[in-house]
């Protein structure tokens, strides 16, 4: 633990505390799953009466159907039952004590549905959120939140629930001006160790201005969490859901911009992905990965172009995951974290360059052999793209990647044994196409380059004027 049980507890305490001496906040606190974690903070502390109104658990699913409705997909620890939660609770403290109370009252409900499991079982995982009155007589607000319970037992588990519910409830009364204070507030008391919020999601009129990707990436920059997910639809969503059951293909860019290239590789490895037994496209997640190191400028993150790579790749129907796995075999595990299936990666001749490079393990205590160790165990495959040398315009293929003499008979071991694959089918005529040279020409204006990207992606440059694209 970050800290021990008296500084948590105290620490915690006196945000209930703080909550329950605020005469004009009050609502309700329903809890499914964990124990009524949250509500035990808020009576401990002294003082409810003056704050809630109710506390409910309701564990049995037919007692939980009657109260929230009927769930179709039969899971209770999902975002829609949180959803179903926040709509009751909210609507019947204003249906009952609305006009009742003075009329300086902000309303809440908090509510939260937890799955604590034992360590064998895998990690713990919630859905946890608050509808609340940012001030008095107002629409009300919203952020929902997704965390994972890593301790290995449930009763620290249960404990982490209850300190997360009651940071998310004070950094909302109190922090709501600054979305990025309220994510900080987040993980008071509890360190990496304990929990990992791997989506945060704030809607209502208060944070309509509120860009959630942004928000969600600031996740990983806090330390709450290694990844985040974007669907096609650009909506942030868990990896947990995305990757149930399912075949994953991923390919690392920076992607500034998405060039024809980029498009070659994730075909031709989809294609010859699927050539792998039961593997079948309608069940493969396709997705591009971005690590955050390419999203820094000056030390910060470039909101505006982070936000345009995601569009491009949204546009373009690929799920985008944002990480800061800088090495290989670190992605592959955060994928077999939620995925029993194949795992492909595809990946052009520099990086398997690097990743045969032994001072890219550095600091790891069993060196490259543990790394590849942990990179090619069962279905995992990884798809080498060839390239041009710009100078001598000779072709380099898996078959003929230079690497140092000590490494060869190593790579030799992983091609034969087809732990790495050359990647079949590539055009050849888009090798000359390289993405720093296309993004010199966008700030040229309109030219050459619009052929060497997708034809959506130049629309979307020129109509947007990204990448400092010259307009005139």
């Amino acid at each position: 633990m970050a800290m021990n049980g008296v500084d948590e507890l105290t620490s915690t305490l006196q945000k209930a505390l703080s909550i329950n001496r605020e005469p004009n906040q009050y609502g309700t606190i329903v809890e499914i799953g964990a124990g009524q974690e949250v509500a035990r903070h808020f009576f401990q502390a002294g003082g409810a009466s003056n704050s809630i109104a109710k506390t409910m658990s309701a564990y049995d699913m037919q007692f939980s159907d009657a109260i929230y409705g009927g769930e179709s997909s039969g899971r209770y620890v999902s975002r829609s039952r949180l959803e179903s939660m926040l709509n009751k609770e909210y609507g019947l403290l204003l249906e009952r004590l609305e006009g009742k109370r003075a009329k300086n009252t902000q309303y809440f409900a908090y509510a939260a549905t937890v799955a604590t499991r034992h360590a064998d079982e895998g990690d713990g995982q919630g859905w946890i959120g608050v509808r609340l009155q940012l001030y008095p007589g107002a629409p009300p607000s919203e952020i929902v939140v997704h965390v994972r319970l890593l301790d290995a037992e449930i009763p620290p588990q249960q404990q982490a629930a209850g300190i997360i519910g009651v940071n998310l409830i004070w950094a909302a009364f109190n922090a709501f001006r600054d979305t990025e204070a309220i994510i900080d507030v987040l993980k008071h008391n509890l360190g990496p160790s304990r929990i990992e919020v791997d989506l945060i999601h704030f809607s209502g009129p208060y944070f309509d201005e509120t860009e959630n990707r942004l928000a969600n990436l600031y996740l990983i920059n806090s330390g709450l969490t290694r990844a985040v997910m974007f669907n096609a639809d650009g909506e942030v969503v868990i990896p947990s859901d995305a990757f149930y059951r399912k075949d994953v293909l991923a390919i690392r860019g920076s992607f500034r911009p998405v060039t024809n290239v980029n498009v070659d590789m994730m075909e031709c490895g989809l294609q010859q992905f699927t050539e792998l037994p039961d593997v079948e496209e309608c069940n493969v997640m396709v997705l591009a990965e971005i690590t955050t190191n390419t999203l820094m400028s000056g030390g910060k993150v470039d909101s505006q172009d982070f936000l345009a790579r995601v569009d491009m790749l949204n546009a373009l129907g690929y799920t985008v995951l944002i990480s800061d796995y800088l090495r290989f075999f670190r992605l592959r595990a955060f994928f077999r974290r939620y995925t029993q299936k194949q795992i492909g990666i595809v990946l052009g001749t520099p990086n398997v360059q690097d990743i045969f490079n032994a001072d890219y393990y550095q600091g790891l205590e069993g060196g490259i052999l543990e790394a590849f160790g942990k990179l090619f165990p069962a279905n995992t495959h990884l798809y080498v793209y060839p390239s041009r040398d710009r100078e001598t315009g000779e072709l380099c293929t898996a078959e003929d990647i230079e690497l140092p003499d000590n490494m060869r008979q190593l790579y030799n071991h992983m091609l034969v044994n087809e732990l790495i694959l050359p990647l079949k089918g590539a055009h050849e005529e888009l090798l000359d196409t390289f993405s720093r040279d296309v993004l010199k020409q966008i700030t040229k204006g309109r030219g050459e380059w619009e052929s060497q990207v997708p034809a959506r992606t130049a629309e979307m440059i020129i109509e947007n004027g990204w990448f400092n694209f010259d307009s005139a």
